[in-house]
């Protein structure tokens, strides 16, 4: 199980309204990849709520995948607590592109500081597969 505190039925992180298992869950398990650029950011949203490494390194494109990346995204994902995701704009991205672009703001805490991630994601899709390539990001703290 990804996270021992996040039951299949409550809520998923990434805020869509629906169940973890109706929503991320699939894909963060490995059963079934997300379809489109959006499910992809969400569940690769809900993978840094849930501190789940290895999810996040499959899914970003392999030429990004630096030595340590693994020791570094737990470090993270255990200093900051993700509070909530608002989609602000998708750009193709669906089941049948091969490109996408998915504009997002994380809300996150981490220690004393609360803050903003607003980022313009890039996402490939590879032999079926959605893969992040790329961002331009913006930290906003609150």
């Amino acid at each position: 199980m990804l996270h021992d505190t996040l039951n299949s039925d409550q809520p998923c992180p990434c805020g869509s309204g629906r169940t973890f298992n109706a929503c991320c869950e699939p894909a963060l398990s490995g059963v079934t990849p997300a379809a489109t650029a959006e499910a992809l950011m969400r569940s690769r949203y809900s993978a840094f709520a849930l501190g789940a490494v290895d999810y996040l390194i499959d899914t970003l494109a392999p030429e990004k995948r630096q030595p340590g990346e693994a020791e570094l995204l737990a470090e993270q994902t255990q200093v900051t607590t993700w509070t909530g995701l608002t989609i602000l704009d998708t750009q193709a991205g669906g089941p049948q592109d091969s490109i996408g672009v998915v504009e997002f703001e994380a809300r996150f805490d981490s220690g004393p500081d609360h803050g903003v991630l607003h980022e313009r994601s890039r996402f490939r899709r590879e032999n079926g597969r959605w893969l992040y390539v790329d961002g331009d990001v913006q930290l906003k703290r609150v």
